[in-house]
């Protein structure tokens, strides 16, 4: 900036100043010329809101004044979040707030010109380098308003806990493509019509035990609705920018039982068919210990338990060959099995975790190989060997 756009802005600046200050006598005027201004537009402001306009008017002012003497103090914008939580506990429409700091600002902006022209008309001209600066201030205004107005709006929909009962069971049970839902989802549970979404299942074995240590609302940015069923607990959860790993870190460090997780879905229309996922999810769960079941990470295992007769099925032609063997013999050659999976289909790794030679692990392998009549060097039928061993796991679970 040069030395004469500098002069021309303090300039500017001290005559916006001086024309603020003319203003203060002439405060109860402009409270009476903005209650007027807002007053002609409104077609359906709500009964009782007209009792302290002109006094909201006047206090407005006075700190939009004050904003321009002495921008450091800013209790325009304290009486801004206050006003913005006052209108929205009133029921006033937003765009009614919006619009009468419209209004304001229009009338602050034409009293300054008013006053300059009166007392300072040969420098009326530089009064246009500080117009900007001027509307910066009302916007900002405006902006802390709303903002505080959402905020308590959303603040009392939520209040209304049978409502927001009901949108979520209505989420959760597969109605989301009512666009009349979808409003009052955005609306009342404050979700994005578009976002990052899943859903959480967690197991409550009986009655009396707690599936997790506490309902948390909101943790590292991720927010839960919750909701109380018969054998489970269920969660909404909006992601936020959060990813499925950290909502997977959240889980473990409150779940008491099992956890079903489900793929994110970009619309809270799409959350009853993520319920589904998530509860096949949990139907994976086989550990004694609480598991967070990520259906994205357990894709054979949940293609089993969505169809248990053709599991069955393929249990007996994979691996009836086992049932001959003594439990034990059975035993060991399934749990090397699953040692070399779990190690990327390595011996050596197996071995380690088997505790044995990797020669031991190869030899049960064929074993398991020439019981089965599948061999795990071709894909397609290891692929039914995994299939087979998951329908096992299922079946070990099952009743009787």
């Amino acid at each position: 900036m040069d030395a004469r756009a500098r002069t021309t802005g303090r300039s500017a600046g001290a005559l916006t100043r001086r024309a603020a200050s003319r203003l203060v006598t002439r405060l109860p005027d402009l409270a009476d010329r903005l209650t007027a201004e807002i007053l002609s537009g409104d077609v359906a402001r709500p009964a009782g809101l007209t009792d302290d306009l002109w006094d909201a008017c006047h206090i407005g002012l006075r700190h939009g004044i004050e904003a321009i003497l002495d921008p450091s103090r800013r209790a325009d914008l304290r009486w801004a979040r206050e006003l913005g939580r006052r209108r929205a506990e009133q029921g006033l429409p937003l765009d009614q707030l919006l619009r009468s700091y419209r209004l304001a600002g229009r009338v602050f902006w034409e009293s300054l010109v008013e006053v300059a022209a009166q007392h300072d008309p040969d420098q009326l001209p530089a009064l246009a380098h500080h117009a900007v600066r001027v509307w910066q201030t009302i916007d900002e205004q405006s902006s802390v308003a709303a903002e505080a107005y959402r905020r308590t709006e959303f603040e009392l929909l939520r209040r209304d806990e049978e409502q927001v009962q009901a949108i979520v069971d209505a989420l959760l049970d597969g109605r989301g493509a009512d666009g009349r839902l979808l409003a009052a989802a955005t609306t009342v549970l404050g979700l994005p019509a578009r976002g990052r979404f899943a859903v959480a299942v967690l197991r409550q074995d009986d009655a009396l035990s707690r599936p997790i240590a506490g309902r948390p609302e909101t943790v590292n940015g991720i927010r839960f609705l919750w909701r109380l069923r018969a054998d489970a607990h269920l969660a909404v959860v909006d992601l936020g920018d959060a990813g499925l790993d950290d909502l997977t870190e959240v889980l473990r460090a409150y779940a008491c039982h099992h956890v079903g997780l489900s793929p994110v879905v970009d619309s809270p229309a799409d959350l009853g068919h993520a319920r589904w996922l998530a509860e096949l999810a949990l139907r994976t769960c086989r550990s004694p210990r609480a598991e967070v079941a990520r259906l994205d990470r357990r894709l054979p295992a949940a293609l089993v338990v969505s169809q248990p007769e053709l599991a069955e099925h393929l249990r007996r032609s994979v691996l009836d060959g086992l049932t001959a063997l003594d439990p034990v013999k059975r035993g060991l050659l399934l749990e090397t099995l699953d040692a070399w999976l779990e190690s990327g289909g390595s011996a050596t790794a197996a071995a380690r975790r088997l505790y044995c030679h990797p020669n031991t692990v190869l030899n049960r392998l064929r074993t398991l190989e020439r019981l089965s009549g599948r061999s795990s060097s071709r894909p397609l039928e290891l692929v039914e060997l995994v299939l087979a061993r998951h329908a096992l796991h299922e079946g070990d679970k099952s009743p009787g």
